[in-house]
């Protein structure tokens, strides 16, 4: 049997500053390839060049990754201030009607770091532009200095909902994880159920209530070592086997 197709959403990036390129880090393709045990295939987030049902009819699932760039606060209805950073307004234009498309169809989508709050923007919540700035909340970002490990490695404790569904997926309430994110989820959207939470009370898992698909996200990075981290390796095998079972429709039938 041939292996599901899963859409990596890409990033824009200036190759030396002056060659404009769609990428998508190979840290998340490994992931795909060899824990979901899919085919990765990154998708250029220009609505230039792909359409959404395009996508949906190449593609058994999508992960929305993380990327430098945050989600234009106009898509949330506020204001542009210097604290939201830098934008890439092609992907909000691809990303967030596909999340909705593929949520309504039950096709899978895994959600990470910006794709995590990606998921609640397209579902009609909001985001803080800094999370380190509110009272009470830790820094979450990215350590400035140190090697990949060193910035990658595991920070702080996340807590599952008693019997929730990543309580079930994980087999424990308490995880390890590591943390590179500025913003977080200020309100969350429709349907976004908080499945799991920081230390200090930032959302760090969500997924779609009453959706017929997979809608699995995380503000964390679980594509670092992911075929070797207990609390990764289940994300992504439950993501692959949920793109297994709409390749060869069984979700769609059972929709």
């Amino acid at each position: 049997m041939s292996r599901p197709v899963i859409g990596i959403i890409g990033n824009s990036y200036l190759i030396n500053d002056e060659y404009p390129a769609h990428a998508a880090g190979q840290m998340n393709t490994h992931a795909v390839s060899q824990v979901a045990g899919a085919v990765p295939m990154i998708v250029p987030s220009d609505p230039g060049v792909v359409a959404v049902d395009e996508l949906m009819a190449v593609c058994d699932g999508f992960l929305f990754t993380g990327g430098r760039p945050n989600v234009h606060p106009e898509e949330y209805g506020e204001e542009e201030t210097d604290a939201h950073g830098a934008f890439d307004r092609d992907r909000d234009r691809i990303a967030l009607p596909l999340i909705r498309a593929c949520v309504a169809r039950g096709q899978p989508i895994f959600g990470i770091c910006r794709g995590f709050q990606e998921v609640n923007v397209a579902m009609g919540g909001t985001l803080y532009p800094e999370i380190r700035d509110l009272p009470g909340r830790d820094n979450h970002r990215m350590p400035p200095e140190g090697t990949l490990a060193e910035k990658f490695e595991l920070r702080h404790a996340v807590t599952f909902s008693e019997g929730g569904v990543f309580h079930r997926l994980m087999g424990t309430r308490e995880v390890m994880t590591n943390t590179l994110h500025g913003q977080g989820i200020k309100t969350p959207g429709a349907r976004i159920v908080i499945d799991g939470n920081a230390p200090d009370g930032t959302p760090e898992a969500i997924y779609i209530a009453d959706a017929p698909g997979f809608t699995l996200s995380v503000q964390w990075h679980p594509e670092w070592n992911a075929a070797d981290d207990p609390v990764s390796r289940p994300l992504f095998e439950a993501f692959g086997d949920a793109c297994r079972a709409w390749a060869s429709g069984a979700l769609r039938k059972a929709g």
